[in-house]
C-alpha cells in the first residue's frame, strides 16, 4: 500500500530464472567488478573480447568461481554477424590498410609527442579479439564453467553456438539497436534481447533507450528484454521495467568503481570530470560507430578533411598500437575510452556494493513515488 514502507524487490521472471536477487545485469571487462556485482545480488557479465589467449580466460574464470560465492554470472563475447575476416590471417588484413591512413596515425601521434612503445613491447589490444575463431576458443573454455548466460555484442551468434549453449543449459542474449534487429535475434533462437539505446557506451544504433525498449519488448514478446543505454540510477531501472523490460543492462557505470582496473589514473579522472555531453559516437576505435569520450583523437578521425575511419576490422588493427601508446603514456588530449552518456553521473569513485546500494534505494524511491501517485488517483 502507498506510504506503508513495504516495497517490492527488484525481481522479474528473468531474474528468478537465473537465480539472482535483483534484475541488474552488469557488463564489465574486469573480473573483480563482475564478481562484486554477482555477490551484491545482481548478475555479473564478464567481457571476453580482450582474452586472445584461452589460458588467460581460464585463469580469470577460475578467479570468478572462487569469488562469486556460488552465485550465477555470465560471459560476453564478440562474434561479428558477418565473417569479415573468416579464413584471412591478421597479416593479410594488415596488408589492406592504406599507406595514407598509416601516415595519418603517425602524424597525429607526432603532433602530440606520443612516445614509442619499448622495443619488443606489444600493443595491449589487437584485432584478434574480434575474430570469430578467437570467440569460439573462448567458448571452449567458458563451457567448462557454470556460466548461466552467454551474450554476444555484435548480433546473433551462429546457430551452432546457440545450440551448444542451450545444450549446456546456458541462456543466450544478443544486443539490438532496433526492433528489426531484435526480431532477427528472436528468429535465430535467442533467449534474451538487450535493447541498447543510443546513449550507451560502445557500439550503438540511432534510437534512444526510452523509444527503443518498448518497441523491442513489443516486437519480441514474450521473450525477456533488458533495457540498456543511459541507465545509472534505480529510478531509471524502474522506468525500464515500466517500459516492458525484465531488467537493466549496465556497463559504463562500473568503470569508476574501486574494483575497476583501468591502469590509468588520468583516464579515471577524465571520466569523473566528464559531463553527459562529453561523449561522441565515432568510428575512430573500431570502424563502427561507438560511443566514447570525445577527445582530440576522435576529433581527428571525424574531421571531414581527414582520411576517415576504415571499416571494421581494419580500423581496429590500424589504431591498436596507437591506442596502447596513448594509454600507456596517458596523453591527456588523446586519452579516451568507450563510455555512455551516463558518464555525467559518474562523479565519485565508489565500491560496486555502494553503487548497488544506490541503485536499489533509487528503485525503491521510484516505486514508492509511483505508488503514492497511483493512490491519490484512486482516491479521486
Amino acid at each position: 500500500m502507498p506510504g506503508c514502507g513495504i516495497l517490492p524487490p527488484m525481481e522479474t521472471e528473468l531474474s528468478k530464472k537465473l537465480g539472482v536477487e535483483h534484475a541488474i545485469f552488469g557488463f564489465t571487462p574486469f573480473p573483480a567488478v563482475a564478481a562484486a556485482i554477482t555477490r551484491a545480488g545482481g548478475f555479473g557479465v564478464l567481457g571476453a573480447v580482450r582474452y586472445t589467449a584461452p589460458d588467460d580466460l581460464k585463469r580469470d574464470l577460475d578467479w570468478m568461481q572462487a569469488h562469486t560465492d556460488g552465485k550465477p554470472y555470465g560471459l560476453d563475447v564478440v562474434m561479428p554477424a558477418k565473417k569479415a575476416v573468416d579464413g584471412i590471417s591478421e597479416a593479410d588484413i594488415e596488408a589492406m590498410i592504406p599507406a595514407g591512413h598509416r601516415a595519418f596515425v603517425r602524424d597525429t601521434l607526432a603532433k602530440h609527442h606520443v612516445p614509442e612503445l619499448a622495443e619488443g613491447e606489444a600493443s595491449g589490444w589487437r584485432i584478434t579479439g574480434w575474430m570469430e575463431q578467437v570467440a569460439r576458443n573462448q567458448l571452449d573454455v567458458a563451457f567448462d564453467y557454470p556460466i548461466k548466460l552467454l551474450a554476444n555484442a555484435l548480433g546473433s551468434p551462429p546457430a551452432d553456438v546457440i545450440a551448444r549453449a542451450h545444450d549446456h543449459g546456458v541462456l543466450v542474449a544478443a544486443l539490438a539497436g532496433s526492433a528489426k534487429h531484435a526480431r532477427r535475434h528472436a528468429e535465430a533462437g535467442i533467449d534474451v534481447v538487450v535493447a541498447q539505446g543510443y546513449e550507451a557506451g560502445g557500439h550503438t544504433g540511432d534510437i534512444a533507450t526510452m523509444v527503443l525498449v518498448p518497441e523491442i519488448a513489443e516486437a519480441v514478446a514474450p521473450l525477456p528484454v533488458l533495457a540498456a543505454g543511459g541507465i545509472g540510477s534505480g529510478e531509471q531501472i524502474a522506468a525500464g521495467l515500466a517500459l516492458g523490460a525484465q531488467g537493466a543492462w549496465l556497463g559504463s557505470l562500473w568503470l569508476t568503481t574501486t574494483e575497476a582496473d583501468l591502469h590509468s589514473r588520468a583516464l579515471t579522472e577524465k571520466l569523473l570530470a566528464a559531463g553527459s555531453g562529453d561523449t561522441v559516437r565515432s568510428r575512430a576505435l573500431t570502424g563502427k560507430p561507438a560511443r566514447q569520450l570525445r577527445t582530440e583523437w576522435t576529433d581527428a578521425w571525424d574531421d571531414p578533411e581527414g582520411p576517415g575511419a576504415l571499416p571494421m576490422p581494419l580500423q581496429g588493427l590500424l589504431v591498436a598500437e596507437a591506442v596502447s601508446r596513448i594509454q600507456k603514456y596517458e596523453v591527456q588530449p588523446l586519452l579516451g575510452t568507450p563510455v555512455g552518456q551516463i558518464v555525467g553521473r559518474m562523479n565519485t569513485e565508489r565500491s560496486v556494493q555502494a553503487v548497488f546500494d544506490d541503485l536499489t534505494s533509487g528503485f525503491e524511491r521510484a516505486i514508492d513515488r509511483v505508488n503514492r501517485i497511483a493512490g491519490r488517483v484512486r482516491e479521486v
